[in-house]
């Protein structure tokens, strides 16, 4: 049963509210009559093609860097001719698009038509929150219509296929990749997937503002030892399916077009040459019609995984159910030559040959090649005043206020305003990291948005005060892709001593501290998830002036926070907001916008706490509930030496300018029996001076199971908006179809017992009663 509602939200104009939201999968529009034209069609085609025609349409190359008018003339351009390429990647513009659709449609035998796909993760040129922001928002309408807006403006630049949603589940925010993804929660992250897809595919891909899905990273990508990233991945099949499959199989339930494979190995074979994961379950399983295909490079890499030669390899994906190669041309080189040898057989080639042709088919390029490249649209759509209007909606509803020490905030109009920080003056980092459509100069910085919204009114002084890293090194790693840090030459305490200067001026200080974009991300794990040292020095000084000081952060992960939480007043995270970041911004520091999001990971106290996530389960030692609450140590219990079992901040924690309180909570039935349902009720009131919505939060936990159960798990959330000083009846429906959970033999089912049932407002904070449920 669906649990999330949104009873209303905040800052949403009609605009907004005007927008269809898809809830059924694309599929189930395609009728019988739609199917068997789309089989007699294709059917036909395939009768026509040969072998290394077949084969080329599984082979997807990046793009390179062509110019208008130079395709044919590539070396790629000659492969298209040939028919031996099935689509291209990382390649933008509708003229560069037409003329590399040109040589496939007009110059190869066949005519087959290619597809364009893009890492469009959050956001084309108009760029939203890294995905672990719009998860914050726990907002389904929103964060579906950045996906619309994402297909809108990518279809009418030419591309036609992106590679999201990420629904990898994490657990350890060393991993760079939690930045991309919904956070730790399966429950959350799989009504986020379905969203994404709805908004990607909306009700008919056919239509030219529509584009193909791809779910990532299958399977199990986001728990790699150590957070590193490509690192080993080993796990119980039954945390699999209980923990990190389900968002992966909601996307699939959505009716997402296409799958990526992950990097990492599944049971002690990479996912890429996973027969059990690509065939027995993505296929069988859960009746997966797509096509699959590889990450960059990802059957070559099964190399160095130590499965053999590039033909091995290659072999061993393709007879997993892997249907396109992207970039490593181990198909192209190879599966001729297997198929020849007996180890390969061409109706496997076929078949995946068929699923590509399948997914143009749908996406109506046999009917149209050129649909996608009309130029007056892509001027007018791309980047757009409602877009970005939009964009700023979003970014200001994922913004999570941490902590707030006597009102500081909102701010009031008027008096100095200090704004320092190396990324208080920054655009080209606003976008995040996965950000490879934005023109991240168009991007609106902090202090810029602070000047053109309430400029007038108040008087912002401004100083970097730090840079990113002290290290010259490190800044470099942190500074890719064109997000410069803007490093200043200067000796560290000849910067910080100019902004503790201006600061000691000011009324307050609005300190921009964190990571720079690209200290997340892909291929950025870090051991240290701390702030770096030059910017947590430069928070010490300013607390010597004895001004308020709120942290506006910037981070693509949960990072330790310790000593920033004891030093500021005020902590608003804003993770990456994207195009419209310094609007939305100062919307939610002056009151525009009540903030109302909350976490979709746990913060820990420390790096050593990791992995530390909400739903963990009970050891048979467990810390005392009076030694967690004081954090006092315990001999022979779970618990460290040095440090607290609990987070800094919980899964699911956030504030609001407004104060809501809950009444004790009830049930309609505390002694169910069967397959009925029950109701769960507390009574939400908004005490506080400014209208707000408040995220309200159901947890269920199963005490006594065939297999040990987690101390809690997320199973509902309704965002309910309310007035100042209203009250509002929240109820949640349950049934034992909440209660299920994959056994020991991966039997999906419930099992009669006690369940404590929890309501509240974060995954610690809840009003508890319990039920006995029998069968």
């Amino acid at each position: 049963m669906k649990k999330f509602v949104i009873l209303a939200a905040l800052a949403l104009s009609p605009y907004f509210l005007a927008q269809e939201l898809v809830s059924k999968p694309v599929q189930s529009y395609q009728t019988e009559k739609y199917q068997s034209k789309k089989k007699a069609f294709i059917d036909d085609l395939i009768s026509k093609m040969t072998l290394d025609e077949k084969i080329g349409q599984l082979n997807l190359p990046s793009s390179g860097d062509f110019t208008t008018g130079t395709a044919q003339s590539s070396d790629i351009g000659k492969k298209i001719e040939q028919g031996l390429v099935g689509g291209l990647f990382n390649i933008k513009g509708v003229d560069k698009i037409r003329d590399v659709q040109k040589v496939a449609v007009e110059k190869s035998r066949l005519k087959i038509p290619m597809i364009f796909g893009m890492d469009v993760i959050h956001g084309y040129e108009t760029s939203f929150p890294i995905p672990l922001g719009l998860a914050s928002s726990w907002d389904m309408n929103l964060i579906q219509r950045s996906a619309q807006i994402a297909a809108q403006e990518s279809t009418a630049d030419g591309i036609n296929w992106t590679f999201s949603p990420m629904t990898d589940i994490s657990r350890d925010p060393r991993w760079g990749r939690v930045s991309e993804g919904s956070g730790e929660d399966p429950y959350l992250g799989s009504e986020i997937a379905k969203a994404m897809v709805f908004g990607y595919q909306g009700t008919d891909l056919s239509k030219n503002n529509t584009m193909l899905a791809c779910l990532k990273h299958f399977a199990l990508y986001g728990a790699p030892e150590g957070g590193r990233d490509y690192n080993t991945v080993d796990m119980s099949h039954v945390s699999m399916f209980n923990n990190y499959f389900p968002p992966y199989k909601a996307a699939v339930d959505a009716g997402v077009g296409s799958v990526m494979a992950s990097f990492n190995e599944v049971d002690g074979v990479p996912a890429t040459g996973n027969k059990w994961l690509m065939t027995d379950v993505l296929r069988n399983q859960w009746k997966f019609k797509g096509f699959v295909v590889t990450d960059y490079t990802g059957i070559n890499e099964m190399v160095d995984h130590g499965m053999g030669d590039l033909q091995q390899v290659s072999a061993l994906a393709i007879n997993a159910g892997v249907d396109m190669d992207m970039v490593g041309e181990g198909f192209l080189k190879t599966l001729k030559k297997s198929v020849s040898e007996g180890k390969v057989s061409e109706k496997t080639i076929t078949e995946a040959t068929r699923r590509i042709l399948e997914a143009k088919y749908d996406l109506g390029l046999f009917d149209d090649p050129y649909k996608y490249t009309d130029s007056k649209r892509a001027q007018k759509e791309v980047f757009s005043p409602k877009h970005l209007e939009a964009a700023r909606t979003i970014s200001a509803n994922s913004m999570v206020l941490m902590k707030n020490d006597k009102q500081v905030l909102p701010l009031k109009k008027s008096g100095t305003v200090a704004v320092i920080g190396p990324l208080a003056d920054n655009a080209v980092n606003m976008p995040g990291t996965w950000s490879v459509a934005a023109k991240h100069s168009n991007s609106i910085s902090l202090l810029r948005g602070l000047k053109e919204t309430v400029g007038k009114d108040v008087n912002f002084v401004y100083a970097k005060g730090s840079n990113v890293y002290e290290s010259e090194a490190m800044e470099q790693k942190a500074a890719m892709f064109g997000k410069t840090t803007g490093r200043d030459s200067r000796p560290a305490d000849q910067i910080r001593k100019e902004a503790v200067e201006i600061a000691s001026k000011a009324d307050v200080i609005l300190l921009a501290i964190g990571e720079s974009a690209e200290m997340s991300g892909e291929s950025s794990s870090r051991t240290d998830i701390g702030i770096p040292e030059t910017q947590k020095e430069l928070l010490r000084e300013l607390k010597k002036t004895g001004k308020p000081i709120v942290i506006v952060l910037f981070a693509g992960r949960p990072l330790v926070l310790t000593e920033e939480s004891e030093l500021a007043d005020g902590i608003l995270n804003v993770w990456f907001p994207g195009s419209m970041a310094g609007y939305a911004i100062s919307d939610v520091l002056y009151g525009k916008v009540n903030p109302s999001a909350k976490l979709p990971m746990t913060f820990p106290r420390s790096v050593g706490q990791v992995p530390i996530y909400y739903n963990a389960k009970n050891t048979g030692r467990p810390l005392s509930a009076d030694h967690t609450e004081k954090c006092t140590f315990e001999k022979f219990r779970s618990n460290y030496l040095d440090e607290c079992n609990t987070p800094l901040y919980p899964f699911g924690y956030g504030l609001s300018y407004s104060q809501f309180n809950y009444s004790d909570l009830s049930v309609s039935n505390a002694k169910p029996a069967g397959d009925t349902s029950i109701e769960a009720t507390v009574t939400l009131t908004n005490s506080g001076k400014y209208d707000g919505a408040e995220v309200v939060q159901l947890y269920i936990r199963d005490l006594v199971g065939s297999i040990t159960r987690p101390v809690k798990e997320l199973k509902g959330f309704q965002k309910v908006y309310l007035k100042a000083g209203e009250s509002k009846k929240v109820t949640f429906k349950i049934s034992p179809e909440d209660l299920k959970f994959y056994n020991s033999q991966l039997k999906f089912d419930w099992e009669a017992g006690d369940f404590d049932v929890m309501i509240g407002t974060n995954s610690h904070d809840v009003k508890t009663t319990r039920i006995s449920w029998t069968k």
